[in-house]
């Protein structure tokens, strides 16, 4: 069976149990972590919602999810001696953060949180008015200013930021390199005998890219069966694994795998020690065509051309499996969590048609349509121009590209058809597109160059260059010139024209945008700036503080959108 065309094929495969032991020669498993040097930071029961390395759209999670009960407004603890080293605060990802240095070269950063405690508290909104913003990042926190001992009640826990709900985002991570660490590693009281769960194998082409071929889906049933046959000169494997501990059955991420060929280890992956500069590499990890296209979540047991360090080992080769030989390869895939519970799967591949010379014909063609990892890659037409740096593909690809008129309101452009989002780009890249119509002075500064992908878009202000016009996106997709006039709406709640304020605690704008995106809001109360929050990006909340002291205030609201269209609105109230 060739692999063109592949959807399902289901091979019955074995799976085994094995003891520890048979992987101590592969990975490095004497962690010099600290073991119970940390105490668990929520005063609550212990629970985990999520694990470090668990698999995300774009990045791995990066510590434990904490659960604090299904509510807010739980103790969050220091989880031993150190200082506040910092502080974030932001719309998305943490939220409201801690970061806690400790003498023994780590630091614990605890996310999602609502108040900090008082005196921190206080000190914080006093640098957010001198900076004139609610969204700040503290990282220079002399050493003296916030001391903590083990278990000092530090904040609230919460749900803010990029969280879906209450619990408390807790990391390890080594001070000098900013490394995280798996915080599973540090001996906390966290039982786990539950064995991960392998639910399928991939099994992928390597004379192609992985981005232009169905792989071979094996399901994992537990019987023997016959060798798989396969028609191609090489063969790398992916895995559908989750993991579990004891009292959750939350499918959280697995901590390793390892393939092996005929009992020869070949290559495998450990999570553990990543930094938020390599996060984004987890596209390269998984089938992000797979993940985009179905949902389902694989992770690759290869590194992909493109991704050549982070999570991978090499122990006899790259995880490629040579078939030409003609003989049968028994392969072996072992999962394991960080417990040190595994898992394994077995089964035999063979390629009786030696005959095959596909990747000789095709892997080292380079031609103007093919785009390379590890290379500069150009593309260039008489109204759209942009080249990929160096990093910015994982696996080689055949360009595609076409354009249509469009049909959005102050359009200036064709569509220009940009590959496929479902092939992940790591790095920035600059679009330059070419108005195809006249463009009058009055609409150039308020351009934009949308991307349109998976049914989501986003825009960015587009910088003039002559007849062209630029903006730095990270992805493939549909990109057209727009003109855009209409300025954000402003909606206020819990304040009118006129109004006494003496009896409530706030007041908040919901602010609106045809394209999603609010570039600067400012709010001035008697003419000076005033605290607003804005919590994952929707409304902006004002909470009163001692600026807003007793009597009549005129309140200004100043909105601005990407394009630079601008909204004000000005409300006279008494408190």
């Amino acid at each position: 069976m060739d692999f063109k065309g592949f959807t399902k094929c289901y091979i019955f495969l074995t799976i085994l149990v094995w003891n520890q032991s048979t992987l101590t020669a592969q990975f490095n498993q004497t962690k010099n972590y600290p073991k119970g040097y940390f105490m668990y930071p929520v005063k609550a029961p212990v629970g985990l919602s999520a694990n470090f390395g668990e698999l995300r759209p774009n990045h791995w999670h990066m510590g434990l999810d904490c659960k604090t009960e299904k509510r807010e407004n739980l103790d969050i603890l220091a989880a031993a001696d150190g200082y506040i080293a910092k502080i974030k605060i932001e719309p998305y990802g943490f939220g409201r953060a801690i970061y806690i240095n400790h003498p023994n070269g780590f630091t614990t950063l605890y996310a999602h949180l609502n108040d900090f405690y008082p005196e921190l508290e206080k000190w914080v909104m006093e640098q957010q008015y001198q900076k004139n913003s609610w969204r700040i990042f503290l990282d220079s926190i002399p050493p003296n200013l916030f001391p903590v001992t083990r278990g000092k009640f530090i904040a609230k826990s919460g749900n803010t930021g990029g969280s879906q709900g209450p619990h408390l985002h807790f990391e390890i991570r080594e001070t000098k390199t900013e490394k995280v660490l798996n915080p599973l590693l540090f001996g906390f009281n966290i039982p786990d005998n539950v064995k991960p769960k392998i639910n399928k194998v991939v099994v992928y082409d390597r004379c192609q890219s992985v981005f232009e071929q169905n792989p071979r889906i094996i399901a994992v049933t537990g019987a023997n069966a016959a060798p798989v046959h396969i028609k191609t000169e090489q063969v790398s494997f992916a895995i559908a694994a989750t993991d579990a501990v004891n009292g959750n059955a939350n499918p959280n991420g697995i901590y390793e795998a390892t393939v092996y060929d005929n009992g020869v280890a070949l290559c495998g992956f450990q999570i553990d020690s990543i930094g938020y500069d390599e996060t984004r590499y987890l596209n390269a990890h998984i089938d992000y065509k797979m993940k985009t296209n179905s949902g389902s979540y694989v992770q690759h047991l290869s590194a992909l051309p493109g991704y050549n360090s982070g999570i991978y080992k090499k122990f006899s080769n790259d995880g490629v499996v040579h078939l030409m030989d003609g003989a049968t390869h028994q392969i072996k895939i072992v999962v394991k969590d960080a417990a040190g519970n595994i898992s394994t799967v077995e089964f035999s591949v063979i390629n009786k048609d030696v005959t095959n010379t596909r990747c000789k014909d095709s892997i080292n063609l380079i031609t103007a349509t093919k785009f390379f990892p590890n290379m500069v890659n150009v593309f260039d037409r008489d109204d759209i121009f942009f080249f990929l740096p160096k990093n910015a593909l994982y696996d080689s690809l055949h360009f595609k590209y076409g354009k249509t008129g469009g049909k959005f309101t102050g359009i200036y452009s064709d569509v220009h058809q940009v590959n496929s989002a479902s092939v992940p780009v790591h790095s920035y890249f600059t679009m330059h597109l070419k108005g195809k119509v006249l463009i009058p002075e009055t609409a150039k500064q308020r351009l934009i160059i949308k991307r349109l992908y998976e049914k989501k878009f986003e825009v960015v202000k587009a910088k003039p260059e002559g007849d062209w016009y630029s903006a730095d996106f990270r992805g493939f997709g549909n990109f057209v010139l727009l003109h855009d006039e209409i300025p954000p709406a402003i909606t206020p709640i819990g304040i009118k024209e006129g109004a006494n304020l003496s009896k409530a605690s706030g007041y908040s704008f919901l602010i609106k945008d045809e394209n999603e995106e609010t570039k600067n809001f400012k709010a001035t109360l008697d003419g000076q700036w005033l605290l607003f929050s804005n919590d994952k990006g929707k409304v902006f909340k004002h909470k009163f503080d001692e600026k807003s002291t007793p009597g009549p205030h005129e309140l200004i609201i100043y909105v601005e959108d990407e394009a630079g269209n601008s909204s004000t609105q000005t409300y006279h109230f008494t408190r």
